[in-house]
Order: C-alpha cells, then structure tokens, then sequence
C-alpha cells in the first residue's frame, strides 16, 4: 500500500514513480495522507501530460488550419490550400507534427522546385503558416520550417495586354462573359470580387459598386466603393432589366453534378479555362483575369493619375503593392531619359569639334 498508518506516529505516502521513491510523513488522517498523495503524482504527471499536449498529428493541424483559412481567407486561397494540403497528407499524413523533420520538408521543396522555383516557394510559404499557426495556439512545441529559406526565382516583366489586345478578346466572348470581363475591366476588380457581386452592392442612381475584399489585415470582408464608367452603368441598367428575382448576384452560373441530378445555381467560383479559351480565339498572347487589373492601372498611371488614387481603386493596403501593378514607362523615366540622350549628343559634338581643332592630340 501506498498510504498507511505507523503507531504513535501518523499516516504517511510513500510510493515509487519512474524507478523514483516519493514519501512524506505523518498525517492526522488517512484521508489527508491519501490527498497529498494525489497532488504530489499530480505534479510529477503534469509535466508529462503537458508534453502530449505539445504536440498532435499532422493531419488535425492541417484541418484546423484549412478552417482558420476558410473563415479568415478568400475561397480563392481557401481552395489553393486544400488543393497544396492533399499532397502533403500523402507524405507526412499519419505522422505526428514532432516527427517531420526539416530535412524531409527540405526533400519534398526540391521535389516541387522541379516544377517551378515559384511552386516550391508556395509550398513553403503555406506549410510555414500551418506549423506557425500551431505553435501560436501552442498545439505543438516547433516549426520545422523555421530556417528554411525560399528558393531564388527568376524575376520577368509581367506580360501586360494592350487595350486593342484586350477589346479583341471581349469581342470573341458571349455577350454575357463580355458583361463579366467588362466589369472586371472598369472596375479593375479581382475575380472574386467580381464574383461576389449581388444586387444590392449597385447603386444605379448614384452610379458606383461596393467591391468587398479579404486582402486585408485579419482577414476581414471589407468593402470599397468604385465610380462606374458609363459603358458598365449601361451594361448593369440591362442587365438589371432581365434580371432574375429569384438570384441575387449579377453573374451566376447552374452547377451540374453528376452523382446528383439536381443542379445547384450560385455564383462563379472560378473560370480559369475561360481566358485561355477567348485568347485563342482573338489570337492574342493568354492572359488572365488579374492582367486586366494591371493594364487598367498602368493605362492611369500612364495618364498621371496619382498613385494614391490607383491604390484605392485597386484596394491595396500597401503602396508599394500598387507600384508592382505599374508596368507602363511613364513620362518621368521617358524625360530623363531624353536628358541623357541630349547630354550624350552635346558631349559627342563637343568632343568632334576638339579634335577637328586637335585638340586631343
């Protein structure tokens, strides 16, 4: 027995946990004895218990993590996670978290760099969030991720559509894919935003849209307000003529599903093959969707629209955000850069001139 009773003296512990003997003495009662007992295996236990608790198995990470991601993130980046998430439960799904080492998740990188530095680089940026994500809510002791540095990419100028190139391909649309892209066009929405777009975000009286994005900090549904160009106040009049009662979003589509007969109607989620598709047809360079975001603000740019007021349409955060999207050369550089054309010019007739006077003899 642990606990029991000596003559003339009282009730003591006394007990062996790891090969370790544990005792106290000479307690009033049994019942004392046996409770300091308990609080004395307590602390001895607790140590090991909160060791468990300090870890857990990948697989229930990476789903607290797709939920922190669909409550917080856009569905755009909810459904490039999951996608990303799949191959790794292939790897590292019935590990627990402790066990994926940093060699392992430096092996699976070089397996995806073999697609792209740029795909290797995403990988890591997703899994640094899902570990980081962990150990903040104290779910696991480490990030294995932690001194893995991203790959070296190969930095190209974003190919941009002219306006011509762009026309061309709205003009190979349907008429109602030439609403869609001529929303996202003078508005210089992202898809998504476009996407969510009901009646109720319309003002026709007033003539603007209220974008909402989760590009934000905390990932917060916020909402901006955007002029509608004549052209798209006309596009959104007809449309809202036709309309349906019935459906809420300006563009909508019937989702068919072939283990169930009845088909779902809701907004787009995503139309990745359409702009491949239109570019074919208007035999132009594939560009896609958020092209027409940096077109748009490179053509404001190049019209000496201040920055600030760019940012704002974009529904950028950060300024320097918005310089990424400014691929024109605008009229600074063109000056300066007929400076030094002119300076070059005067140094070349001045250096002619001194050795038609030999100068430079």
């Amino acid at each position: 027995m642990s606990v029991y009773f000596v003559k003339n003296k009282g009730w003591r512990y006394d007990f062996t946990l790891n090969g370790q003997r544990y005792t106290a003495t000479w307690f009033k009662t049994k019942r004392e004895a046996v409770r300091a007992e308990s609080a004395k295996r307590a602390d001895l236990i607790k140590p090991q218990v909160e060791e468990i608790l300090t870890d857990m198995p990948f697989l229930e990470l990476v789903n607290r993590r797709l939920d922190h991601v669909q409550a917080y993130n856009s569905e755009r980046h909810y459904a490039d996670y999951r996608y990303m998430a799949r191959r790794w439960m292939e790897r590292w799904g019935e590990l627990p978290c402790s066990h994926i080492r940093q060699e392992a998740i430096e092996e699976f990188l070089m397996d995806r760099a073999s697609v792209s530095a740029f795909t290797a680089n995403k990988e890591l940026r997703y899994l640094r969030a899902t570990f980081n994500l962990g150990r903040k809510r104290k779910w696991i002791p480490s990030n294995p991720t932690d001194g893995i540095n991203f790959l070296p990419v190969e930095n190209r100028i974003r190919y941009i559509p002219s306006p011509e190139e762009i026309d061309q391909v709205i003009g190979a649309a349907d008429r109602d894919t030439q609403d869609y892209l001529w929303t996202i066009r003078d508005t210089m929405a992202r898809m998504s935003e476009v996407n969510r777009l009901t009646w109720n975000d319309i003002d026709l009286s007033q003539k603007h849209v209220i974008l909402y994005t989760r590009k934000k900090k905390g990932g917060h549904l916020t909402p901006r307000k955007i002029p509608l160009t004549g052209r798209l106040h006309a596009i959104l009049v007809r449309r809202f003529s036709n309309r349906d009662p019935a459906k809420p979003w300006i563009f909508w589509h019937v989702y068919s599903r072939a283990k169930n007969p009845d088909n779902r109607i809701g907004p787009y989620k995503d139309r990745k093959k359409l702009m491949r598709k239109l570019c074919a047809l208007a035999g132009v360079s594939y560009f896609r969707f958020h092209a027409l975001r940096h077109a748009g603000a490179s053509m404001l740019e190049n019209s000496n629209v201040p920055i600030g007021t760019i940012q704002r349409i974009l529904g950028h955060e950060n300024r320097l955000t918005t310089e990424l999207y400014l691929h024109s050369i605008g009229q600074a550089e063109r000056t300066a850069i007929a400076i030094l054309e002119d300076s070059k010019g005067k140094s070349h007739t001045s250096l002619t001139q001194a050795n038609n006077n030999g100068e430079g003899a």
